[in-house]
């Protein structure tokens, strides 16, 4: 792979994380919020066997009660906390994994089987540890950001406040907190890739076929149009699949990034929230993450494709 062709990867993959996050910004407060220890709400109900006469409940809200409550006690500002270091880390972060991603799978193809479902899942993993150990400390304060819940008119914690208590509280490790979740999330980019790649090659067959059976040239560049809705949907497809699997990683990591947390790794924390939530808190917010990723993939592959294909003419 040439010099220009590894800058066009970290071109296009940049711009396809950029354009997915500020569009599904919202969604990503909401999902984070679910995932948090915090989400449990005690509300007051009255029970007429007891003699005190009121007795608390726990309970966790769905997306939409969830976004009710941000709105009404936070305002929509609420909704976009976190953007700045997203914005901040979401194009290095795709950026170095395209990257990554791209160079890996040229140098695997010329030692295993060109384009086989070895070159894919093993240059998605490479590309997802170089991604997650350059970004890490960005996405821990934009979770911290996104936790940090205040009413209207209460003064917010910005991102270089929240660099200051994450520093005096845990030093420099503090910023790495929540890793090695994300190494276990490698899984779901590998299935996510693997999928992704094998219904790309099969859309590329089939417009090989069709294009040596078509003869004008204005039904050309209409398959060229179009083939890019077919990687949408195939990203989309296959982001579905590889989320669905390795969800409970998400939750995690959420856990192991809150301040002051009484979480202390990975698997310690897996065992705390099943012992104390049960298994179903590993999959909270699930419903939130898939209607932004599905999306949010979809435009950042389309998106980077796009852009691949107008830089190389």
């Amino acid at each position: 792979m040439s010099q220009r062709d590894t800058l066009v990867h970290l071109f296009a993959g940049g711009c396809g994380g950029t354009v997915g996050a500020i569009l599904t910004c919202p969604l990503e407060v909401v999902k984070t919020r679910l995932q948090s220890s915090s989400v449990t709400l005690y509300i007051s109900e009255v029970q007429l066997s007891t003699v005190n006469g009121a007795s608390v409940a726990r309970v966790s809200p769905g997306p939409l009660h969830c976004l009710k409550l941000i709105l009404e006690k936070e305002g929509p500002r609420s909704l976009f906390r976190g953007l700045g270091p997203n914005l901040v880390g979401v194009a290095p972060s795709r950026a170095i994994y395209f990257a990554a991603y791209s160079t890996a799978k040229e140098r695997l193809n010329s030692i295993l089987e060109p384009d086989s479902t070895q070159v894919h899942m093993v240059s998605a993993g490479l590309a997802g540890f170089t991604a997650i150990t350059a970004t890490n400390p960005i996405w821990l304060i934009k979770t911290r950001l996104q936790l940090d819940a205040r009413n209207r008119g209460e003064r917010r914690m910005n991102a270089f406040e929240c660099i200051r208590r994450v520093y005096q509280s845990d030093g420099l490790h503090g910023f790495y907190r929540g890793m090695s979740a994300s190494y276990a999330g490698i899984s779901e980019t590998v299935i996510h890739f693997v999928i992704y790649e094998s219904i790309k090659r099969k859309l590329m067959e089939m417009k090989a076929a069709a294009s040596m059976a078509a003869m004008d040239e204005e039904e050309e560049a209409v398959k060229d149009a179009s083939d890019f809705v077919g990687l949408m949907l195939a990203a989309a497809t296959s982001k579905t699949c590889a989320t669905s699997i390795a969800y409970p990683h998400e939750v995690i990591r959420t856990r192991l990034r809150e301040e002051g947390t009484k979480y202390r790794s990975f698997f310690q924390t897996l065992s705390m929230v099943i012992k104390e939530e049960g298994y179903r808190a590993l999959y909270r917010g699930l419903t939130t993450h898939l209607v932004r990723q599905i999306p949010n993939t979809a435009i950042m592959m389309s998106t980077y494709e796009l852009v691949v294909y107008l830089l190389n003419g």
